[in-house]
């Protein structure tokens, strides 16, 4: 008889086994408008999961019976979670539309190293998504990040537009830019580093606003800009985006995937601009806008290996010519008298990637390499510069019962650089001597739940710089959360150092009249920032609304700024005999309503400002506010509108001397945009409109003494205010247009 039982009870079990072998749950993944490809669909507390395929569908099969609890997610759209009830030989077809996600509570991992949902992240991480970039649509992301809240693109020079980002009124050498999180822009690049990334491989770019040299190290002072690139299993198959302006200008943006094998997938990105009309319409007999012919090339490379660990290696390759100057320069004149111009030729290279060790550990090393080759004329001044930087670092993550998530990482940099200049000779003036420095260093971090709503992240740095010696930088960080995540507190303290290096990194030391001189030994900078943040969620039956308030306080040391005021003729840099501090309040509102309405918004108040010998004085080329905004609406799921704009305050400008006759501080002034969107299916869409509605341009005379550039007859020394100088500059001169552009998208 039990024999009987247990035969039977075989029997039930394989039958029962059978049928749930044909259970299955499929449909298709949608956002109202169209499929989403790459979606993923899993049953909770199972190992059953998949990803939607290039039209949205997808299935699971092989379901046992049960009653489970279904995720749809997806990186910029609401969560969902749904109960099923799965039966014995039932095939569930169920579709499922998912909803935008403004507040980007996604995965972001350049506050901590380490990937951490946005909201339960202590560092406040701003995150803005492809979406985001579209709605202001630029050949390159430098132009893009006009529109982020306290960050500022700034031109340093009338002539030949090259430029820098600010973050909450700091230079752009204390930004630290990243790609994937590997640091490529080196001091040589900050100018075009951030140019000619193609805009089709971007999935989004993270923000830190104040010190990360715990983590990065030296650079990250003013913050650091993470630009995340799309992962080729999440790709499109094609991507394409073209537009063209009214004056002249033609992008092209192209990313493309492929496969080599079953286990390696590739993504290859290519970027093209071109812009060979002079105008000149503030008649000063300079371009308004220097003529640029670029091309870029990315290629990143997955290989899955087994329990999933990580191995991605990708690279750039980025050629710009540029010139800007006399409306009837040539290319013949390039270098000579005849004519004034700056022609700027740059190859650059860039490879970086991560692998995860075989080992049961999380352990993860990480590589960047870049080249940098710069070839310049600055009217008659050659500069011509060579860098190399290599960089790795292994990052061990381990988890300590459950309060204690430990990061442990030790890194070393390795940079060449040599030039022309007097900056690579040796004091005798006879022996070229190029800059070698070494950078070892160590990171501890280690980030304490001290409950289910409070968190302390503890972290500290040690380097050895070869030329300046021992750096520490410490850092604190406290997050609480409500029980319901509609409130968020943080606040945060933290050191940070840079090493500057003045002829990579400013501009002005290499074009106009002016002398450059260095007064003693430049020391590292060192600074101490504070930070609180407060994030207030509110949902109504109509809309989903953020409001984020952050202030800030940096207090820097030994801060090396360009001094222009002591003496006219002169850009004098030295270790500032007193202090500078940054401070100020900012706020962000993000607001999305069932309606279709989409509104993002914020404003910074801040004073930067430098005290030497007991005077203060206002920051040059520093506005004391700013402000941003976009406002978006869908009509019919088809068609959008976008209005985009920014607002600054005052600034500061360096002048010649008390007999220059141009303004000591710029006006109020506002760039804003308009843009038409209109997609006919889930593959095309077209878009136009009209960029600086206000047509805003500077004054005319920006450029001191154009009609005389090489400052002929003019004892300079006498009357400064007569020298030719082009870094009086605040805004681009270029003024209203058009643009129209078409997107194509193969999934």
């Amino acid at each position: 008889m039990k024999l009987k039982i247990f035969i039977l009870s075989i029997a039930l079990f394989g039958l029962n086994s059978l049928f749930s072998q044909e259970n299955s749950i499929s449909g298709k993944i949608s956002n109202n408008a169209e499929a989403l490809p790459y979606v993923n669909i899993y049953l909770k507390k199972t190992k059953i999961g998949v990803a939607s395929d290039e039209n949205g569908y997808y299935e699971l099969k092989n379901i046992p019976k049960g009653n489970y609890t279904l995720i749809i997610s997806s990186i910029g759209y609401k969560t969902k979670s749904v109960k099923i009830s799965v039966l014995n030989n039932q095939k569930i077809i169920r579709n499922f539309s998912l909803s935008e996600d403004n507040s980007l509570d996604e995965i972001v991992i350049s506050g901590t190293l380490k990937p951490v949902s946005k909201t339960n992240s202590p560092v406040p991480v701003e995150v803005y998504s492809k979406t985001f970039f579209k709605k202001n649509p630029t050949p390159s992301i430098f132009e893009s990040l006009q529109n982020v809240n306290g960050v500022r693109p700034q031109l340093n020079c009338n002539v030949c537009n090259t430029g820098d980002i600010h973050i909450n009124g700091l230079e752009g050498p204390y930004t630290f830019v990243l790609i994937d999180g590997m640091p490529i822009v080196s001091g040589l690049s900050t100018v075009y580093g951030l140019t000619g990334i193609p805009q089709a491989l971007i999935e989004r770019v993270e923000v830190v606003k104040g010190p990360a040299s715990t983590l990065y190290g030296s650079e990250a002072v003013g913050g650091i800009i993470n630009i995340i690139t799309k992962k080729p299993s999440n790709s499109p198959k094609l991507t394409t985006d073209t537009f063209a302006s009214s004056w002249g200008e033609i992008n092209t943006d192209i990313g493309l995937r492929y496969k080599l094998s079953e286990k390696t997938q590739g993504l290859l990105g290519i970027n093209y601009f071109n812009y060979q009309n002079r105008i000149d319409n503030n008649n000063d007999g300079f371009t308004d806008l220097t003529l640029q012919n670029r091309i870029s090339l990315f290629n990143k490379i997955n290989i899955e290996r087994e329990s999933n660990k990580v191995f991605t290696i990708a690279g750039r390759y980025v050629y710009e010519d540029r010139w800007g100057g006399e409306m009837d320069w040539e290319r013949e004149f390039r270098g000579s008298d005849i004519k004034y111009g700056e022609s700027i030729y740059t190859n650059r290279w860039e490879t970086f990637g991560t692998y995860q060790l075989p080992t049961s550990e999380n352990i993860n090393f990480q590589f960047s390499a870049n080249g940098h080759y710069q070839d310049s004329f600055y009217g008659t001044d050659a500069y011509d510069a060579e860098q190399l930087i290599a960089f790795g670092q292994f990052v061990y993550n381990k988890q300590i019962k459950e309060k204690h998530d430990l990061l442990v990482g030790i890194a070393y940099r390795y940079t060449f650089y040599d030039d022309n200049t007097f900056a690579t000779i040796d004091k005798n003036g006879a022996i070229n001597q190029p800059s070698k420095t070494h950078l070892p260093g160590v990171f501890l971090q280690d980030e304490i739940s001290l409950n289910k709503r409070k968190k302390l992240l503890l972290g500290a740095r040690w380097d050895y710089n070869s030329a300046h010696g021992n750096i520490f930088s410490p850092r604190i960080n406290y997050k609480w959360n409500s029980r319901d995540n509609s409130n968020i507190f943080r606040a945060s303290i933290g050191n940070g150092f840079r090493v500057a290096n003045i002829f990579t990194e400013d501009h002005a030391a290499l074009t106009g009249a002016r002398e450059v001189e260095f007064n003693g030994e430049l020391d590292p900078e060192t600074s101490w920032n504070a930070n609180l943040n407060y994030v207030k969620k509110i949902n109504t039956e109509n809309s989903f609304i953020t409001l984020d308030a952050s202030a800030f306080y940096t207090y820097f040391d030994n801060r090396i700024l360009p001094d222009y005021e002591t003496d006219s003729n002169k850009i004098i840099y030295a270790n500032l005999n007193g202090h500078s501090v940054s401070q100020g309040i900012s706020l962000n509102a993000d607001i999305l309503f069932t309606s279709g309405l989409a509104i993002n918004a914020g404003a910074t108040l801040m004073d930067v400002s430098v005290t030497e010998n007991n005077i203060k004085t206002k920051q040059l080329l520093t506005e004391s506010f700013s402000g941003v905004w976009s406002v978006s609406y869908k009509f019919n799921n088809d068609f959008t509108v976008d209005y985009t704009g920014n607002l600054y305050g005052p600034m500061r400008l360096p002048l010649l001397g008390e007999n220059d006759t141009r303004a000591e501080y710029s006006p109020w002034y506002s760039v804003q945009n308009i843009q038409l969107i209109k997609k006919f299916t889930n593959s095309w869409e077209i878009y136009g409109g009209v960029k600086n509605l206000l047509n805003f341009t500077p004054a005319a005379n920006s450029i001191n003494s154009a009609n005389n550039p090489f400052d002929v007859g003019v004892d300079t020394e006498a009357n400064p205010e007569l020298a030719f100088d082009p870094s009086y500059v605040y805004a681009s001169n270029q003024g209203i247009r058009a643009f129209i552009g078409l997107r194509y998208t193969l999934f």
